[in-house]
């Protein structure tokens, strides 16, 4: 794989601005990316469930459907739950955009080649399953009008980013479910919604 992308740089893009964007972080790597940029109250890291993501993100954009919400996973992660990809094509969501973080890695057992890596297209399976946006990032040039069509444009939304295969530092967001999720409700709800 050829690539110049850094992930945390492409999250960090992601991220920029954000507003009241809701965001849903796979677990490992993902979660670590989203917290190296803040620990916002509106990020729902996931510390389990591989594969989920991606739905957790589809029952959020249906339950609040004036809200974006943004799905950023790993290859491995969302290899997964690719399963997921024919239901939220079949539901149309126009507000769930996915972004995958492709090196093409197991980054959580060692770093052997994902299936990615192996020919697997992402960005194939999604445009197949009936998403509105697909697209695939390679190059730094690549990010602005990327993120731009998964904060943007029709959804549902999928964006694979080609990044390096390197291992970033952990920067850990809170590790207690119950409090993530409580914190994430009382910011999307309020506190009325939490009695």
């Amino acid at each position: 794989m050829d690539t110049t992308l850094e992930r945390r740089a492409v999250v960090a893009a992601l991220l920029k601005n954000r507003g009241t964007l809701l965001v849903v972080a796979g677990l490992g790597s993902s979660a670590w990316d989203v917290a190296a940029v803040e620990d916002n109250p509106l990020d729902f890291p996931l510390w389990g469930a591989m594969g989920g993501a991606a739905m957790i993100g589809l029952g959020l954009a249906n339950a609040q459907p004036t809200r974006r919400v943004l799905v950023i996973v790993g290859d491995g992660e969302m290899m997964m739950g690719i399963g997921s990809l024919a239901t939220i094509g079949a539901q149309k969501p126009g507000n769930l955009s996915i972004a995958v973080l492709d090196n093409e890695r197991h980054g959580e057992t060692g770093m052997q080649n994902g299936l990615t890596a192996a020919g697997v297209d992402i960005a194939g399976i999604a445009r197949a399953s009936g998403f509105a946006t697909v697209l695939t990032a390679r190059d730094d040039h690549e990010i602005a009008p990327s993120v731009a069509a998964l904060r943007g444009g029709p959804g549902p939304a999928l964006g694979v980013f080609k990044i390096k295969a390197v291992a970033s530092p952990r920067v850990l967001p809170p590790r207690d479910g119950a409090y993530l999720k409580d914190r994430f409700r009382e910011n999307l709800l309020g506190k009325a919604a939490m009695r």
